[in-house]
């Protein structure tokens, strides 16, 4: 067995050798702890690394996959990552080591068991990206709520109990019709195998229902609009680390599970809903921006940014063209970015201060210069400011829904403006100003931990901003290849849903064979 055949199982599972010696640890050595947790993430995120550099992107298909028969002949061992789920494993691996540093100091009690189930949620996490059989997919879909439950549940504020019920009840109860789905598939199917399941046709009829099963479990873990009641408290009692690791990856699971379901193995049931996506997307941009901007808690604003921002990528899935898809999957990647730096910046002064009300600040620009301009820039990456990683996924994804529907990329870019509302008076409460409150005249500037924190994150925004290519370069085969896949399902003409035109494709097998697939393709129609 050679490196490439076990590099996933590695970056996958070795997280959860960390956890294990952790929890061996005794719990009076919190340094022993804090170091063990920081170097196991920081080598799964060397090795995720590697995986990224050794992958082909010119490759559609899956690559480095591993398959083993596990419960007969139907759930397996099967893992792989195409040009999209491997840059989610690169950004699950590439937080943890922050989301570590933010909980050095600011966890001061149960630190053991804090860092062993956050390990274990990197593993759940990971997974979700790296599984190629749907049973497992579930496992790892659903494990997720577990870890994240404790976190809020038991290191959260003092709201920590509803908060925590409340997320779990919401997610779990949609989660049920996907389970409900997956067995209908397999029966179906006769398989849970994901790279088979993509290339097998389920009657029309029953992607219908298949699809709305599994639209009840994504659009709550997005949030889509109105699916999202449960994120802005979750957000608020959340431990900082616990705040960025929900927006900027568990709330990626939602999109890119309708990538790897919804549009490729249900193709009719996506095109008949996408007018319905499109209009529940353009009303979260629009009305959770207007409810952002009435906000008197700082998390609670950003949460309802995210929401507001997910409206971009169910608007750029559906769109159903290489553009929109493109911009769908690059703004998941920024958000995590941005919305994680957002949150750990907010952490920074609530370690201070203890308090997220935006009244109790003002002025800070005049004690901390430094973090002003940190947290400048991840606001007006929050914006979608040219220059920043946050306006290319925006940008993208405007241009593809425009090519299929004029009002609602307009109704986007609406929503864009107020973007620029709430975030920039959000800016100018925290940051400018007088300096006038005592409690603030003593605040100091960021310290050493912090700036390791807050600097590489300012890098990668402004750095992907002017150069995107690494991260479209990786996903452009995989999307043109699910592109393709489903304009030849849906019967439209592939030059117009690819951004340039190129013949109609079968999905790739984990191969990254391309097999022509005009035998089954419907007529052309018009788009």
């Amino acid at each position: 067995m050679t490196f490439d055949n076990t590099i996933l199982t590695i970056v996958t599972f070795l997280p959860l050798l960390g956890a294990a010696l952790v929890l061996v640890t005794p719990k009076t050595a919190l340094n022993a702890i804090r170091w063990t947790s920081l170097a196991t993430t920081l080598v799964t995120l060397a090795l995720a690394l590697w995986l990224w550099a050794a992958f082909d992107p010119s490759n559609p298909g899956f690559q480095f996959v591993v398959n083993y028969d596990w419960l007969g002949n139907s759930i397996g061992y099967r893992v792989g990552v195409d040009g999209i789920s491997v840059l989610f494993v690169v950004l699950s691996a590439l937080l943890m080591p922050f989301c570590v540093l933010a909980s050095w100091e600011a966890i001061d009690k149960r630190l053991k068991e804090y860092m062993a189930v956050f390990l274990i949620l990197e593993v759940l996490m990971i997974g979700v990206f790296t599984t190629l059989d749907l049973a497992m997919f579930y496992v790892f879909f659903e494990g997720t709520l577990l870890p994240m439950f404790l976190i809020i549940g038991i290191w959260g504020g003092k709201r920590r109990i509803q908060a925590s019920y409340k997320f779990f009840f919401y997610t779990f109860v949609g989660s049920v019709l996907m389970l409900l789905a997956i067995m209908a598939m397999y029966w179906n199917a006769g398989t849970t195998d994901i790279s088979r399941l993509l290339t097998h046709e389920f009657p029309e009829g029953m992607q219908t229902w298949l699809w709305l099963a599994f639209f009840a479990s994504l659009a709550v873990k997005m949030p889509m609009w109105p699916f999202h009641r449960w994120l802005p408290e979750a957000h608020v009692e959340a431990p900082t680390a616990g705040s960025v690791i929900l927006a900027a990856i568990l709330l990626k699971l939602g999109g890119y599970g309708f990538l790897r379901f919804s549009l490729p193995m249900f193709p009719d049931a996506s095109a008949q809903f996408a007018n319905f996506v499109f209009v529940l997307s353009v009303a979260a941009i629009i009305i959770t921006s207007l409810v952002a901007l009435v906000q008197t808690d700082i998390k609670k604003l950003i949460a309802y940014s995210s929401v507001a921002h997910m409206g971009f990528v169910t608007m750029g899935i559906f769109a159903g063209n290489a553009l929109g898809i493109q911009g769908a999957v690059f703004q998941m990647l920024s958000h995590g970015l941005v919305s994680g730096a957002l949150f750990l910046a907010v952490g920074v002064i609530y370690d201070r201060m203890h308090t997220r009300e935006i009244d109790a600040y003002g002025g800070l620009v005049e004690r901390m210069p430094q973090y002003a301009f940190a947290f400048m820039v991840f606001t007006m990456a929050n914006v979608g400011l040219p220059g920043t990683s946050g306006f290319v996924g925006e940008f993208l994804t405007m241009m593809g829904v425009f090519q299929v529907n004029t009002w609602v990329a307009f109704g986007a870019a609406f929503g864009v403006i107020l973007s620029a509302g709430y975030a920039l008076w959000l800016y100018r409460r925290v940051v400018f100003g007088a300096l006038t409150k005592d409690s603030l005249k003593s605040i100091l500037d960021l310290n050493l931990r912090e700036k390791v924190v807050l600097y590489p994150l300012i890098v990668m925004i402004i750095v992907f901003g002017f150069y995107p290519a690494p991260i479209l370069d990786t996903t452009a085969a995989a999307v043109d290849n699910l592109v393709a896949h489903y304009a030849a399902s849906v019967g439209l003409d592939p030059s117009v849903s690819l951004a340039e035109a190129r013949a109609p494709l079968e999905y790739a097998a984990p191969t990254g064979e391309v097999q022509p697939a005009a035998e089954h393709a419907a007529e052309p129609a018009a788009h």
